[in-house]
């Protein structure tokens, strides 16, 4: 059992690290300020190859799940906004599009993409619909030639930006409440497309938008897989997704705790250093092991995804876990830096924040030991 970073990918993030220096750090003032992240760096993304899907021969083919562990964490060590909306890219509106979309679509959009000249993302919350998805209202209506869509997803990430949409909607009124959703990729350029950007705290500066759809015309080859199962498919995504967002969770608690660190080598308080006080030291080295234990748990996910597993219990493992440890430190890490951290443009501050963000996303904490516990179970059968 091996358990190092292959050297191709150790060399990838050393380059990827200077991508951030080049193309993040000096630009984050001004996209906080914004609360926008602007299209170029989407096409920087894309230019780079960071997206980790490419498409050959008319195929969307999916990179190495660990290597994007690794980017995601990176990234998310200077901004979990920044990342969730490059995982928002890949993994939301992509990976709708690689798992469900005809060959047609795929040749049709995934070049552009993968580029990040296309901009996409994943709708399905609605108001009344979070953890139960399956509880939507959003209506498709069979038309000649394709659907007429209405309705309103409420909390949308990347959806002020985005120019494709991976959407669910009630296509069957008639049957069963697990059968009835069927999932569409819907041009939101299209003529009764609305869209009104939220005023959220958290994963700044990724926009968090709510999308209206008002007979909104999605042509019949735009279907994404087949009909009545939009269900099941819009949990395939999530397993999928849940495993990124579990590398972006691990990095909002790297990047506090970091900086944590290093300021209690530094600050003094009773005339000794925050880290000669043992009780600090036996805290830090705590949040360490929790830390290390989360990132093997993703890295086994990573590793069963690759292999062609059922990574599922997986996958909600590694959320789970990664969630718990990052709520603490980062907390943590915020005490440590004493009444600077409320201060908003602080280092320190988004850190919390984007914990609780993290703990949301692709399902809150009760969502995953659902999914563990029903994993389990299948054991014993």
């Amino acid at each position: 059992m091996d358990f190092s970073i292959p050297k191709k990918f150790s060399e990838e993030i050393i380059r990827f690290k200077k991508f951030i220096k080049s193309n993040v750090i000096s630009e984050l003032p001004g996209w906080y300020q914004h609360q926008q992240i602007p299209a170029k760096f989407f096409h920087e993304m894309g230019k780079g190859g960071w997206f980790g899907i490419e498409l050959k021969k008319g195929q969307l083919l999916k990179g190495s799940s660990l290597r994007e562990a690794l980017v995601a964490e990176e990234l998310a060590k200077v901004s979990p906004g920044v990342a969730v909306a490059m995982l928002a890219q890949i993994d939301l509106g992509l990976m709708g599009l690689l798992l469900f979309g005809s060959d047609s679509l795929k040749k049709r959009y995934g070049d552009s993409a993968v580029r990040g000249k296309t901009l996409m993302c994943l709708g399905n919350t609605e108001r009344q619909a979070g953890s139960d998805v399956a509880n939507i209202e959003m209506r498709a209506r069979k038309v000649k030639g394709g659907w007429l869509l209405n309705g309103t997803k409420a909390y949308v990430t990347n959806g002020l930006i985005s120019d494709l949409a991976v959407i669910t909607a009630v296509s069957d009124l008639q049957a069963s409440r697990n059968n009835r959703m069927s999932m569409y990729l819907v041009d939101l350029h299209a003529e009764g497309v609305t869209r009104k950007k939220l005023n959220k705290q958290v994963w700044i500066p990724s926009d968090l938008t709510r999308l209206h759809f008002s007979d909104v015309f999605v042509p019949e080859d735009h279907l994404l897989g087949n009909q009545r199962q939009g269900l099941q498919q819009v949990l395939t995504v999530f397993t999928y997704s849940r495993v990124p967002i579990a590398a972006l969770t691990l990095g909002t608690a790297v990047g506090a705790f970091e900086l944590a660190l290093e300021h209690a080598k530094k600050r003094k308080i009773f005339g000794q250093t925050i880290t000669d006080f043992q009780s600090k030291t036996f805290e830090a080295a705590d949040f360490y092991a929790k830390i290390e234990a989360a990132r093997l748990m993703l890295w086994k996910a990573c590793w069963e995804m690759d292999q062609n597993q059922n990574f599922r219990q997986e996958s909600s493992l590694a959320k789970y876990l990664a969630v718990e440890i990052t709520r603490s430190v980062t907390t943590w890490a915020a005490d440590i830096f004493g009444a600077a951290s409320v201060i908003e443009e602080h280092p320190v501050h988004k850190f919390p924040m984007d914990a609780w963000a993290s703990s949301l996303g692709e399902g809150t904490q009760d969502v995953q030991k659902l999914v563990i516990f029903r994993e389990l179970m299948k054991r014993y059968e």
